[in-house]
């Protein structure tokens, strides 16, 4: 088993996904213009956080000009704007920002993952891509071994989080709970929280709003015995 920094240099060097791979490196040469004079990391997203981390987000994916050009996940986008902001109110990051991989931010007991780490067309990885790409997070369900509380941003994400701990024979209800804003399920060892996705379709049309966000991470906060 590798440890959590071996892994994400394989998460980096991953080529397992064609259409991904070419798609990165593609949106990584055109650029947009407003990052036209930057250079674009243009690869698999490694995770980021605190290796003993109790607090274990899980996303969808990369964004083609966020975590794709920056190099780091959630970051220089506007989902990671909401994403860190939050983090850092319920005192998880040691800043609010975070606009690219090497800019000081350092989390606290939180580890932020994502079920894909290549940008996918559209934001729609293929059910192929998602085998694909399990492995990393099963390795990092197992390493990460002080995790307790899961938040899952969006729905895609919170299936993926259950299919995981399926596959390592962790106890899985029958049938599934079902995703929600705000949704908690008690899995034995962890807490599972749903949150809506920061992403500008949700954010923009007030289906999720700050205070709705800040609710999950404080949540979060709460489940952490006894205390941080």
């Amino acid at each position: 088993m590798a440890t959590l920094a071996t892994l994400q240099r394989q998460i980096a060097g991953c080529t397992h996904c064609e259409r991904l791979v070419a798609h990165c490196q593609r949106v990584a040469h055109e650029k947009v213009k407003r990052y036209r004079d930057q250079e674009y990391w243009g690869k698999p997203v490694p995770s980021f956080g605190d290796p003993q981390a109790r607090v274990l987000i899980i996303g969808l994916a990369p964004a083609a000009h966020g975590g794709n050009r920056t190099g780091r996940i959630f970051t220089g986008d506007r989902s990671g704007d909401w994403l860190y902001g939050a983090l850092y109110d319920a005192g998880f990051a040691n800043q609010p920002t975070s606009v690219h991989k090497d800019d000081g931010l350092v989390l606290h007991d939180c580890y932020v993952t994502a079920a894909v780490h290549c940008a996918p067309p559209d934001n729609k990885p293929t059910p192929e891509e998602f085998v694909s790409c399990r492995p990393y997070l099963l390795q990092e369900l197992t390493l990460l071994r002080r995790v307790c509380v899961v938040i899952a941003l969006g729905q895609i994400a919170f299936a993926a989080y259950l299919h995981a701990r399926r596959e390592l024979h962790h106890p899985v209800p029958s049938p599934l709970p079902r995703f929600g804003h705000g949704a908690t399920v008690a899995l034995g060892d962890v807490t599972l929280i749903g949150s809506y996705h920061p992403s500008q379709q949700n954010t923009f049309t007030g289906r999720l709003t700050r205070e709705m966000f800040a609710t999950v991470f404080q949540k979060a906060s709460s489940l952490l015995s006894p205390g941080k």
